[in-house]
C-alpha cells in the first residue's frame, strides 16, 4: 500500500506538480520584476512570492503549522534569523511568516535566471563581502531598505544543512542588528529537511513547523554581539527535535 501511494505521488509530481511549479515560478518572477519596477518592491517584492509559496506548499502536499506569531508586531522592523534545513525553508518563510521582509542573500544568487533579476528588482539585500568598500555598500543598501517596518530574513548558517542539524552561525545578521539597533527574532524551521533534504530534487509530503520566538534585544556593542548570537541559536534549538540540534 505504501509503495503504491509513493508511486502515485511520484506520477503526480512529474505530471502535475513540477510543471505547475515551474510555470508558477516564472510567472511570479515576471510579475515581481514588472511590479517592482513600476510600483516599488515593498508590495510587489512580497505579495506575489507570498502567494507563490502558499500555492507551492499546497501543490507539494505539505502542511505548515505556525507557532508564536503573537511574538511579533506587524509594523516593526526585525532581523529574523532562522536555521536552514533545506530548500523548502524558502516556501515556509515566504508563505507563512506573514511579515513583509527582504532576504539577505549571497551575491552569487544574482546570476540565477529570472530569480536573480526579480530579487534585485524587489530590493532584496545581496551581501558582498569581497572588500571593505563592498561591505560598506551592502550596509548602506540595508539601511535604505530597512525602513517603515520592513524586516530582513537571514540564514546565519550561510548554506543549507547537509544533515538537518544546525551549523555554526556567522556574524552578519547580528552585525546588522547592532548597526541599526533592530531586535533579533529567532525562527525555528522543523521538518523542511525531511520534506526536501539537500541534494534531493523531489520533495516528499509531510509537515513543517515554523516557530517564531520572542525577540531578543539588539546587541549593544561588539562584545554583546556574541551573546545575542548564542541566545538566538539556543532559542532555535529549543524547538528542534534532538536529532537536529
Amino acid at each position: 500500500m505504501k509503495m503504491t501511494l509513493l508511486l502515485l505521488y511520484r506520477v503526480y509530481q512529474i505530471v502535475v506538480m513540477i510543471p505547475s511549479i515551474v510555470v508558477l515560478t516564472v510567472l511570479t518572477g515576471i510579475v515581481t520584476i514588472i511590479g517592482s519596477l513600476a510600483g516599488g518592491g515593498r508590495f510587489w517584492g512580497y505579495w506575489p512570492p507570498h502567494i507563490w509559496a502558499k500555492i507551492c506548499t499546497w501543490l507539494t502536499l505539505v502542511k505548515v503549522e505556525v507557532r508564536g506569531r503573537e511574538n511579533i508586531q506587524e509594523k516593526t522592523s526585525y532581523v529574523f534569523v532562522a536555521n536552514h534545513q533545506g530548500a523548502y525553508d524558502i516556501f515556509t518563510i515566504y508563505g507563512f511568516l506573514h511579515h513583509n521582509f527582504k532576504w539577505m542573500m549571497k551575491i552569487g544568487l544574482r546570476k540565477f535566471p529570472v530569480i536573480g533579476i526579480s530579487c534585485k528588482a524587489a530590493g532584496h539585500i545581496f551581501v558582498d563581502n569581497s572588500s571593505p568598500a563592498a561591505i560598506r555598500r551592502t550596509m548602506a543598501e540595508a539601511e535604505k531598505t530597512l525602513k517603515g517596518g520592513m524586516s530582513v530574513v537571514v540564514f546565519p548558517e550561510g548554506s543549507r544543512s547537509r544533515s538537518g542539524r544546525m551549523g555554526r552561525f556567522h556574524t552578519g545578521a547580528f552585525q546588522l542588528a547592532m548597526e541599526f539597533q533592530l531586535p533579533v527574532v529567532p525562527v525555528t524551521i522543523d521538518g523542511a529537511y525531511d520534506v526536501l533534504p539537500r541534494g534531493q530534487w523531489l520533495p516528499h509530503w509531510g509537515k513543517v513547523i515554523l516557530t517564531i520566538h520572542k525577540p531578543v534585544a539588539p546587541p549593544a556593542d561588539e562584545a554583546d554581539r556574541r551573546r545575542v548570537s548564542e541566545l538566538s541559536a539556543e532559542a532555535i534549538r529549543s524547538a528542534l527535535p534532538e536529532r537536529y540540534r
